[in-house]
C-alpha cells in the first residue's frame, strides 16, 4: 500500500486484523518508493515511452492515446521486469 490518506484512515486500520484471518497481510511502502509501486512504473512507461508529442495536442487526443495504451496493455504494450542478460567474455 502506498501512504494515501485513505490507507491510513481509522476504517482501514480496523480492517487490518480482520484481513489477517484469511492470510492477507498489508505491507506499507516506504514514504517515497516509486520503484516499488507498480502503478508508478506503468505511468513512467506511458509518459516517457508510449505517449508521443502529438498525443498532447489537446485533451481529446490525450484521452484517446491513453485509452489506446490502457486497453492495449498486455497485448500491444507491456513491461518486461526481467533484467537483461549480461555476457562475460
Amino acid at each position: 500500500m502506498d501512504n494515501a490518506s485513505v490507507h491510513s484512515s481509522a476504517a482501514f486500520k480496523e480492517k487490518i486484523e480482520e484481513w489477517k484471518e484469511p492470510d492477507l497481510y498489508i505491507f506499507f511502502l516506504p514514504r517515497y518508493s516509486p520503484h516499488l509501486n507498480l502503478i508508478e512504473i506503468l505511468w513512467r512507461k506511458i509518459k516517457y515511452e508510449w505517449l508521443k508529442p502529438a498525443d498532447y495536442e489537446n485533451m481529446k487526443t490525450l484521452e484517446s492515446a491513453l485509452k489506446n495504451i490502457l486497453t492495449g496493455f498486455g497485448r500491444d504494450f507491456s513491461i518486461n521486469f526481467k533484467a537483461p542478460e549480461v555476457s562475460i567474455i
